[in-house]
């Protein structure tokens, strides 16, 4: 009877406290573990989405270099003849800087409008809804990955154009250069996360591509001014926003802009183009909130 009120041996006293000392450091059941932002599983998010578009690399980022010279060689060789300028500088050069971001813009809408549209027809959509990220840290994962793309393919046009004969890029304003970049980039990556999410197949979001992105983008005044237009079409084209974005690019090359005469006409339409991006992201987070087309 004696041995039952013997203590534990020594060893087994220092297992029981080292697994004590373990379940210490466990939190209690209910107690959130990750309590502002998800660092590990946004950034893990992020890497998914830029290795998925680099592996194809040539078809995401080259490809789109290759088919801008295109673009610049039928212009050039069409209305660039005879000396032509336009505001102040060779046609070749006026069109370059719209043509890059042109680029920029249809390959970040490209990139996000894939994201949850492949996820619904492949049956992986549970691959963003399953891990513990909230709907803004599942926003800024998608669009800093398509603002990646849109970038890298910018540099990719950029490289190129600068052994086009009559091209000359010189920035003028880098801060247009990046911000109107950026607007443009961002604009688009949310219009394609939300095709993605209206979209129930390819042929849909293959139809905002032919009916909406593209015709903006040609009438958006990449290869002209608006100047050149009716009144009527001008105001049309004001009301725009993929305008703002390849006038205010292109005034970061030249120092001159259709959007007006002065700097500050400049400005408003950076600021236009700030808050649509705004509104555009609370509209995407409140249907992401809401699971619309996306929880059953």
């Amino acid at each position: 009877m004696a041995d039952q009120h013997l203590p534990a041996p020594a060893s087994a006293q220092a297992t029981m406290h080292a697994n004590n000392s373990g379940r210490s450091n466990f939190p209690a059941q209910g107690v959130p573990t990750i309590h502002r932002i998800n660092r590990m599983g946004l950034w893990t998010l992020y890497m998914k989405e830029v290795r998925r578009f680099f592996k194809v690399q040539t078809q995401t980022i080259w490809a789109p270099a290759v088919t801008t010279l295109l673009y610049l060689m039928i212009f050039t060789v069409a209305m660039g003849q005879g000396g032509r300028q336009v505001l102040g500088v060779p046609f070749a050069s006026f069109i370059a800087p719209g043509l890059i971001v042109m680029g920029m813009i249809n390959n970040a809408f490209a990139n996000t409008s894939f994201n949850f549209l492949a996820g619904k027809i492949q049956g992986t959509i549970v691959d963003y809804l399953m891990p513990p990220l909230s709907e803004l840290e599942l926003m800024i994962g998608l669009i800093g990955a398509a603002v990646t793309r849109a970038v890298l393919v910018g540099l990719a046009i950029t490289l190129a154009m600068l052994f086009w004969p009559g091209v000359s890029l010189v920035p003028h304003h880098p801060w247009a250069i990046a911000w109107f970049g950026l607007m443009g980039a961002i604009l688009l990556s949310v219009v394609g996360l939300v095709t993605s999410l209206w979209a129930e197949k390819f042929d849909h979001a293959a139809l905002i591509t032919n009916f909406v992105i593209t015709p903006l983008t040609m009438l958006s005044g990449t290869f002209y001014v608006i100047s050149n237009l009716h009144p009527v079409f001008q105001t049309i084209s004001r009301l725009n926003p993929f305008f703002y974005v390849i006038s205010g690019f292109r005034f970061g090359f030249l120092g001159q802009s259709d959007i007006g005469a002065t700097n500050g006409a400049v400005f408003s339409g950076a600021l236009y183009l700030g808050v649509l991006n705004v509104v555009l992201c609370v509209a995407l987070y409140a249907l992401l909130r809401s699971g619309w087309k996306l929880k059953s």
